[in-house]
């Protein structure tokens, strides 16, 4: 595989990281292993893996919060591993937003299987359906609709599609002229202040006091969905 799919596994027992790599690599996986949770979340910024295998139990940060922190920026696959089998546990998972749960000790044919179907799932669910989900924010280009604070508000065309691709790239800059080619397209004629009176309209729409994400001036430069 020339663009191996990436599995970030977020778990403090070395010996299963190392059991979960082997099968995976054997699969033509590409795997990156974490062993704390209050690293995990600077791994997955920086690795931006394809799917998360993660443990509940973790030092720094159990795996529920890890999950909770990573639901506010993606909405990549999420397994959870646990030595518990409580519906309780399996419960408040997936209802953090992990797709799958596998209870210790496991076969790793198992997971792997898992893998690959919550794989499927996904790239299914993401080819016909896009959409992308942040805390009090759901933007759905499918249908072009947005919801904020759990109330659907009319947005134009040009907006939704400004708002979607930024915060599909959360945290990067992009420039005005960047933003006209990706939003506008190639052979848009306006000027680049469009950008800049499309973000000002947005910015009225938008309530991002108190909530994680915002639309960000960048001066100099341009704008960004920042996503804290």
């Amino acid at each position: 595989m020339s663009n191996k799919t990436k599995v970030l596994v977020i778990d403090d027992d070395v010996n299963i990281c190392e059991l979960i790599r082997l099968y995976m690599e054997k699969e033509g996986f590409e795997v990156v292993t974490v062993y704390n949770g209050s690293k995990a979340l600077e791994v997955f910024r920086n690795e931006a893996p394809n799917i998360v295998i993660l443990d509940i139990m973790l030092p720094g940060a159990d795996g529920w919060q890890v999950c909770r922190e990573i639901r506010k920026i993606s909405n990549i696959p999420v397994i959870m591993l646990s030595a518990k089998g409580e519906t309780f546990d399996k419960v408040l998972g997936l209802e953090l937003g992990a797709d799958d749960y596998l209870v210790k000790p496991f076969e790793p044919k198992e997971l792997v299987a898992r893998v690959k179907a919550v794989l499927r799932r996904y790239e299914h669910k993401d080819s016909d359906v896009q959409e992308i989900v942040y805390p009090n924010l759901i933007i759905n280009k499918t249908n072009y609709t947005l919801k904020v604070n759990g109330k659907e508000m009319e947005f134009p065309p040009k907006e939704l599609e400004l708002l979607y691709f930024l915060a599909s790239n959360p945290n990067k800059v992009f420039t005005r002229e960047q933003l006209i080619e990706q939003v506008w397209g190639y052979d848009f004629y306006g000027d680049s202040r469009t950008v800049d009176v499309h973000i000002k309209r947005l910015r009225e729409k938008l309530d991002s006091e108190g909530q994680n994400w915002q639309l960000k001036t960048v001066w100099g430069v341009g704008y960004k969905f920042e996503v804290k």
